[in-house]
């Protein structure tokens, strides 16, 4: 470990954090262009545990999934195999038959034909009209009335899910990544598993990082939590192992460990260890704004408390290829241009080209983005930059 920053005040913080009972457990890794600058890890693995949470514990990284399955499409597109701009219909039929809703006649939803076709960057810059459930109300409506399953079962009914509005007149954030997943299974001839393996985990030898774990990375990982009155509580796991499909929007299992090289290769423009991953032009497009005059909404209400707060990222975030952009430095931590994102279970990262650092905290439980987690999240990061 090329260590070179003093730990004990972000070691503080990750303490601290599970000590007011903030979080069950948290891990943090960060790193520069050349290796790890910081690891560190403070409470229990599960409820009673003497085992304690490390950078080598398995984590669900959820939607932390997206820039990699992302990251298999942009190597497609490279190759010459996949157009941006071409229809999701070309490569997945199946689309075609998506509609949008539209309100509702009583208890049935109301649908119409899109105003035009969604291509496929609509599918990366998440313009193509898809949602969640879990920050839209219109989508828990249209399931529970229909009585389609959400993405998490791991179903193929989940993509019978409709547009929310017309390609490319909104961001919102949703499923775009599970049907980009499909699209990279048509152009590669391979299933998303063998993509990402072949082209990005075995590669950067993340040998950690799959969509399902085996027994001994099981017995290693940890469960998802909740609070209760009489403190932190396991509800075991929220994936189907055996799921229908591969899901390139939240099917991966990783530790901080193994992600950190991802991240690495993302900051050194596409290449760690002599494995080029992509082409730097390539990993800087996925770090410029690819929404145009459209904006990542400041704030989101949750419309499942139960799954997530409402997510407030303030004004003046864009989004480029799988990542959520700054445009403006934050005083004492990221600087403007930074590339991030996170996981349901409360996972996030972000990459810093500018300061040269990219970094990573785990913890896994729900509700998202609690106000007193992303206040540790907040204090992490400043604490570690105060160190560089």
């Amino acid at each position: 470990m090329s260590s070179t920053i003093d730990a004990a005040a972000i070691d503080q913080v990750l303490q601290d954090a599970v000590d007011s009972g903030a979080v069950p457990h948290v891990a943090a890794i960060a790193a520069n262009r050349d290796g790890v600058i910081y690891e560190g890890g403070a409470g229990p693995r599960e409820p009673g545990s003497s085992d304690q949470v490390s950078v080598d514990t398995h984590f669900r990284i959820m939607s932390m999934t997206k820039m990699v399955a992302t990251t298999a499409a942009l190597q497609q597109v490279e190759k010459g195999t996949l157009d941006l701009d071409a229809p999701v219909s070309q490569y997945c039929p199946e689309f075609a038959d998506l509609q949008v809703l539209d309100g509702w006649d009583g208890d049935t939803p109301r649908l119409r034909a899109p105003a035009s076709q969604a291509t496929v960057k609509h599918l990366v810059t998440h313009t193509s009209g898809l949602g969640y459930w879990f920050w839209n109300a219109e989508l828990v409506r249209w399931e529970a009335a229909t009585g389609t399953p959400n993405v998490l079962p791991g179903s193929n009914d989940c993509f019978k899910a409709p547009l929310l509005a017309d390609p490319g007149t909104r961001f919102i954030y949703g499923i775009n990544t599970d049907w980009l997943g499909k699209v990279v299974e048509a152009v590669s001839g391979t299933t998303l598993d063998v993509a990402v393996k072949e082209g990005i985990t075995g590669p950067l030898g993340m040998n950690e990082t799959a969509f399902l774990m085996n027994d001994t990375q099981r017995t290693g990982s940890t469960p998802v939590h909740v609070k209760g009155e009489d403190g932190w509580t396991s509800i075991g796991e929220v994936l189907n192992q055996q799921p229908d499909w591969w899901a390139g929007g939240h099917g991966l299992y990783s530790t901080p460990r193994d992600y950190i090289r991802f991240e690495r290769a993302l900051l050194r423009g596409g290449e760690l260890d002599g494995e080029r991953i992509l082409q730097e032009s390539t990993v800087q497009a996925a770090f410029t704004n690819q929404i145009g005059d459209l904006d990542f909404p400041a704030e989101i209400p949750t419309a499942d408390p139960g799954a997530t707060h409402s997510f407030n990222a303030g004004p003046g975030y864009k989004w480029g290829y799988g990542l959520l952009l700054n445009t403006e430095d934050i005083p004492g931590m990221r600087r403007a241009g930074s590339g991030a994102w996170a996981g349901l279970c409360n996972t996030h990262f972000w990459i810093d080209p500018t300061t040269g650092i990219c970094a990573s905290i785990y913890s896994n439980f729900l509700p998202f983005v609690p106000p007193e987690a992303m206040a540790m999240y907040a204090s992490y990061e400043k604490a570690l930059y105060a160190a560089l």
